[in-house]
């Protein structure tokens, strides 16, 4: 079968996948567990990389870091990610030590996204998190900056030397060479495309995006809005994308990572098909226009056969500018149906988008 990309489509390069990772409260045990499996399939299946995403006070994976630590044991080649570490609620310096652990008894294989701003529904939280500096602490892009500076080597302290029979440095400890390389920022508009860029890390895309009015968007970028003057959802995800490239030291070589949420059917059951078409129906309604005062434009969820998919990933305008995928699983459903859909993504929704298989 003819599995060839359309002309102006890049052959996707990297294809991974992304989970939440719920669990019962009652079992959470079985959850975390259902997780890994996953992730184990995901690197049999050939997937590039597999990602977590990160959930406070709710029954998903609040330490992603310890669990892509497990994770790292067992399995040898997929990379491992997280999209992404809300860095509103870590230390900077404490997360660098983590990181670099992880990296280091992964070979290697970490790539950690991060995003910036106050901790959800901050007002009843800060009082527990930060019960002394709640009112100062900075959620700016300021706490990115900090932790990849002492990921990539930064002192963290003037004194280092000898203290007794103790050694001490000034520097993060564990060093793990490379993993400054494989920073991600998680973003959704200009500003923080801009952001990431300037300060050479790779680009987390998700589907949600900030629907910004006109004036925010250089006049040499792509209009966001349709020809019904309804925000287009993939020309905005295309003008963050040319944005942080504009802005990245590499160019049109800069990492950019997409991540929608896609469910192929071809291996389904009249019964899982029907579940998946009644999810997305239910989300459907949120894409129609910006959400909340921040704006927010979510993408429709993707349902439907390999081909059926490939075709709408194809005439997207922001999926044809990049070669690297992170294709979301939906967040309520049985381990069964995440086996299922990684297999018919691998198998089948893959070869269909020019990926060849990780080795």
């Amino acid at each position: 079968m003819d599995h060839t990309v359309p002309p102006g489509a890049r052959p996707l390069r990297k294809l991974g996948f992304l989970t939440i990772g719920l669990f019962d409260e009652a079992d959470p045990r079985r959850g975390h567990e259902s997780t890994l499996e996953i992730i184990e399939l995901g690197e049999q299946l050939g997937f590039d990389s597999a990602w977590l995403r990160h959930r406070h006070l709710q029954y998903g994976i609040s330490s992603p870091v310890a669990v892509l630590a497990a994770a790292s044991q067992r399995t040898r080649r997929i990379e491992l990610g997280t999209a992404v570490i809300p860095l509103g609620w870590e230390n900077p310096l404490r997360l660098a030590e983590d990181l670099a652990t992880v990296d280091i008894l992964s070979g290697g294989r970490l790539n950690p996204g991060v995003s910036v701003g106050p901790p959800m529904h901050y007002d009843t939280v800060r009082s527990a998190l930060y019960p002394d500096t709640a009112d100062a602490e900075d959620f700016s892009f300021e706490r990115v900056r900090r932790l990849l500076g002492f990921v990539r080597g930064e002192a963290a302290t003037d004194f280092r030397g000898t203290e007794g029979f103790e050694v001490f440095s000034d520097r993060v400890q564990p060093r793990s060479p490379g993993l400054g390389d494989r920073m991600w920022y998680g973003g959704g508009s200009l500003r923080s495309a801009r952001w990431a860029g300037e300060n050479g890390m790779n680009f987390l895309t998700s589907s949600v995006v900030k629907a910004e009015p006109p004036e925010a968007t250089p006049s040499e970028e792509r209009r966001e809005e349709g020809a019904e003057g309804t925000p287009d959802f993939a020309a905005i995800q295309l003008s963050h994308i040319r944005q942080f490239r504009a802005h990245h030291p590499d160019g049109e070589r800069a990492r950019v990572s997409q991540g929608l949420v896609v469910i192929p059917t071809d291996s389904a059951s009249a019964e899982q098909r029907a579940r998946y078409e009644a999810y997305a129906a239910a989300r459907l309604p949120r894409t129609a226009a910006p959400q909340g005062p921040g704006r927010l434009l979510f993408a429709p969820d993707l349902v439907g056969t390999a081909e059926e998919i490939a075709e709408r990933l194809h005439a997207q305008v922001a999926f044809r500018e990049v070669d690297e995928a992170a294709f979301a699983l939906p967040f309520t459903f049985e381990h069964e149906d995440y086996v299922q859909i990684l297999t018919d993504i691998a198998t089948r929704l893959g070869p269909r988008l020019g990926w060849t298989g990780a080795q």
